[in-house]
């Protein structure tokens, strides 16, 4: 690694939970390249869920209930 990137990483790592998780969606996101495949294969997986969950065969979790256990374990 750079010493730029250690650098920043000393520097970021000294911001709150919320700015540090804003930063990384962001890097994320930047590397993110556009794909066309891709994006059929996840619509594809997205309408497959989504039909498995009005059918009754898959049971989701309350989004409350799951992001509650993300923040109890990662804050």
């Amino acid at each position: 690694m750079s010493k730029t990137a250690e650098r920043l990483k000393s520097e970021l790592s000294q911001l709150s939970p919320k700015d540090r998780a804003e930063l990384a969606h962001f890097l994320l996101h930047s590397l993110d390249e556009a794909n066309p495949a891709t994006e059929a294969a996840w619509d594809a997986e997205l309408a497959e869920r989504i039909q498995e969950i009005q059918n009754g065969q898959a049971i989701g979790e309350p989004a409350e209930k799951v992001f509650a256990e993300l923040r109890e374990k990662y804050s």
